[in-house]
């Protein structure tokens, strides 16, 4: 066993390790006893039982994993006659054990639960036994950062869980994109919507809605980072036939819209380039204008483009196509970042064709 004392800045990790330890035979039984931290305990090898919260006792058969929670009596060990077993083992707390308790990580509610393996496992406790030899000023952070890996390494062993994850929810993430609703996923995998909520949340930890908003939103950080399609071109694509609410799910989740998104992770080239990465008029290419609208009567003018009678009162960015032509022949789009003016009028994005402003207005 070996011992570890993190200081509270570690703690602030979310997790910090406590101890690890690999045992093997004849081990003693453990307990009764009531831990103030949480242990996962991986048996390797052999049989036993576990007993815990004023439970009959209930058989243990490697490989398996038996958790250890805080404030719960728990009883455990080899079955006499049966050569003993061998364990791993790592005791852990932190911050972040509720939510990888809410994602169904830790299952304090099913404190046996049977491994399809302990290869991954045991690679994991066996990195932390190896720094804890090493020791050195890294130690207690290099240990935290384990415990993170055991957790997954943990989820994956599941013999419920493949690698791949589970078929249902494989097909799920590959129809993640089709703007239908969650009932019609169920129908098209032809299983009842409980039943397909029920695998999403033992897979993933997450309602159906969830998991898909979080595929639907990395696709559309992809596209917003890596192409000139407009807001609105790339709502449609990953399921939103609205681009407004589609923008204030992305603001609310990502923090930001999504043209200031694609503002920090795009990679424009520098100004003056020639080779076709931006300049006013280059074929196929998107243009940022930054308007500034300062008063009621806000007037910014930038090469054929004017706009005008835009009225202060919100922060909100607007997709306008002009009339120049791309070289596939689609309008050129040029996306309006407009500083303290709600263009749309609802807080959200709007993809707003040459000639017709929001609310009906030209553009002039």
């Amino acid at each position: 066993m070996r011992y570890f004392s993190p200081a509270p800045v570690h703690r602030r990790l979310g997790l910090v390790c406590l101890g690890v330890g690999v045992q093997q035979g004849a081990l003693p039984v453990v307990g009764p006893r009531v831990l103030g931290h949480h242990v996962a305990v991986v048996v390797t090898r052999g049989r036993g039982w576990f007993a815990g919260a004023g439970r009959p006792p209930q058989p243990v058969a490697a490989p398996a994993l038996l958790w250890l929670v805080p404030g719960v009596e728990h009883h455990y060990g080899p079955d006499a006659d049966g050569g003993g077993w061998d364990e791993c083992f790592v005791d852990f707390t932190g911050a972040a054990v509720g939510a990888y308790t809410d994602l169904g990580y830790i299952t304090p509610d099913r404190p046996v639960v049977p491994l399809s393996g302990t290869t991954g496992v045991q690679h994991v406790v066996d990195g932390i036994v190896r720094a804890a030899r090493r020791g050195g000023p890294l130690l207690e952070v290099e240990a935290a950062a384990q415990v993170h890996a055991l957790l997954v390494a943990l989820r994956y062993a599941r013999a419920e869980v493949s690698r791949h994850g589970d078929a249902v929810v494989d097909a799920l993430a590959r129809d993640a994109l089709l703007p239908i609703p969650v009932a019609e996923h169920a129908a098209r995998l032809g299983i009842p919507l409980p039943e397909l909520r029920g695998a999403v949340r033992r897979s993933t930890g997450e309602g159906v809605k969830e998991y898909l908003l979080g595929i639907r939103l990395s696709r559309a950080k992809e596209l917003l980072a890596r192409t000139d399609l407009p807001v609105a071109g790339i709502a449609r694509r990953v399921g939103y036939e609205d681009p407004a609410y589609f923008s204030r799910l992305f603001s609310r989740r990502v923090g930001m819209a999504p043209v200031r998104f694609r503002a920090q992770q795009s990679v424009r080239a520098p100004a003056g380039y020639a080779g076709g990465a931006s300049g006013h008029g280059a074929p196929g290419v998107a243009e940022e204008v930054l308007l500034r609208v300062g008063e009621p009567a806000g007037r910014a003018e930038r090469g054929a483009l004017v706009v005008q009678d835009l009225q202060p009162g919100g922060l909100d960015p607007v997709q306008v196509l002009l009339g120049g032509e791309a070289a596939d022949g689609d309008g050129v789009a040029h996306e309006l970042d407009v500083e303290g003016v709600d263009v749309a009028g609802d807080g959200g994005d709007e993809e707003v064709a040459a000639g017709g402003g929001p609310g009906g207005h030209p553009l002039q």
